[in-house]
């Protein structure tokens, strides 16, 4: 009999693990320039417009590779799409290297977009391989919060290279990370049915829910269904945010609390511990809820409730004085984010069929990351004519409850997609 508790040993927590660590190093690689910020606008005269490009033109790109990645994904399996992702965005990072002044990081950070996309499409489609569907949030949950290990270790590492090595030497530490990654991936990752050391046990328990028909799902038909209308408003909407918290963090605790390299690590550890811990929860607390006998429907859309909540406090950020108030108000509303986030990323694998999963989470991939853009463009403006963080912070607190009542409405029944 398959087991029934969702947190005993089993292959399938390996794989958990391997994407765990390739979403803590993509965050690693994308958050160096948010830490470098002050430096290198300093080094290369950038003013908040062009920092704000540089930021544009990276979630462009991730915008057509999240959308491309995700039909690749769908088409060749997780575990080859996963390293062609892996691959051109190492090359991409380490190309910063190299390159010097507005121009060259623009098109170094186009094709890091480009690269990066892959990740969540190709982790979403291992996770719905390796997962049942009552385990899905807890471990996307799980692989999510390497995005707030990865964000950890930023300000901690690269300050320490940047500071002893230089700048450049950053990109190249930070990228070798990357490859020993990879060739572990490329070792370890098979499909359920193809692993020889996966159990029958754990094998029955990984497909307990029924199988998917074997078919091709047409491209086009994923856009006529309202499912994946509701997962893309839903990352259109909350994914500025946290992008926002990548690349401005450093810089508002840099204008509001005069802090430099040296001393904006730790508030941002703060910042992504309470992250790491609130998508752990948010996926806990879905999963908790489903196994107390609540549906699909009502545990995603109430975790997402209580988490939408928790971010309104954010408002207040910009106003207070104390730097640990400060951080903790921020902590709060990206613990909630993620904790948001985690569950939202459950609703491709749950009312879509497998062989689709990656495309859904390219289209709300591509989404989130034109909402980005948009984000990207308005902080510069309002830091360069308003000058602070109020008007972004405003944004931010808000738009969480948006998005649950816009996808509620899309989906009311969160019932599986009716695929032509």
């Amino acid at each position: 009999m398959a087991r029934e508790a969702g947190f005993g040993p089993g292959r399938r927590w390996l794989i958990c693990g391997l994407l765990f660590a390739a979403t803590a190093i993509n965050y690693i690689d994308r958050q160096i320039v948010g830490v470098l910020k002050p430096l290198l606008a300093h080094q290369y005269a950038w003013s908040e417009t062009d920092y704000a490009t540089i930021v544009f033109w990276f979630q462009a790109a991730y915008a057509i590779g999240y959308l491309g990645f995700g039909r690749l994904i769908d088409k060749i399996g997780a575990r080859l799409g996963y390293a062609a992702a892996v691959t051109l965005w190492t090359l991409a990072h380490m190309a910063h290297a190299f390159v010097s002044g507005f121009s060259g990081f623009v098109v170094a950070r186009f094709a890091l977009g480009l690269g990066e996309s892959g990740n969540f499409p190709a982790g979403l489609k291992a996770v719905a391989e390796w997962f049942p569907k009552q385990e899905r949030a807890f471990a996307t949950g799980l692989f999510n919060a390497g995005a707030n290990v990865g964000a950890i270790i930023t300000p901690i590492l690269v300050p320490a290279v940047t500071l002893t090595l230089g700048w450049r030497a950053a990109f190249l530490v930070t990228g070798l990370l990357t490859l020993a990654w990879l060739a572990a991936w490329l070792t370890l990752y098979r499909s359920p049915r193809q692993d020889t050391k996966v159990s029958a046990e754990e094998l029955a328990f990984i497909e307990r829910d029924p199988p998917d028909p074997v078919e091709t799902t047409p491209w086009l038909s994923l856009l006529k269904v309202k499912e994946t209308w509701a997962y893309a408003a839903g990352k259109f909407l909350i994914d500025p945010i946290w992008w926002m918290f990548l690349f401005w963090l450093p810089d508002f605790f840099a204008k509001r609390h005069h802090l430099d390299l040296k001393s904006f690590g730790p508030p941002l550890v703060v910042v992504y511990v309470l992250s790491d811990l609130g998508s752990i929860a948010g996926g806990w607390l879905s999963s908790r809820l489903i196994k107390s006998g609540r549906s699909v429907n009502v545990a995603r859309k109430l975790s997402m409730l209580v988490s939408a909540i928790c971010v309104l406090p954010i408002f207040m950020a910009a106003y207070v004085d104390n730097l640990w108030t400060a951080t903790c108000l921020v902590g709060l509303a990206a613990a909630a984010h993620q904790a948001f986030s985690c569950n939202l990323y459950t609703l491709p694998a749950d009312v879509f069929p497998r062989r689709a999963v990656a495309s859904v989470v390219g289209i709300g991939g591509t989404a989130g990351a034109i909402g980005g853009m948009l984000m990207a463009e308005y902080a510069g403006f309002i830091l360069d004519r308003v000058g602070n963080y109020t008007p972004i912070f405003a944004v931010a607190g808000s738009v969480y409850l948006i998005a649950l009542l816009v996808i509620h409405l899309i989906s009311p029944r969160y019932a599986p997609a009716k695929l032509s």
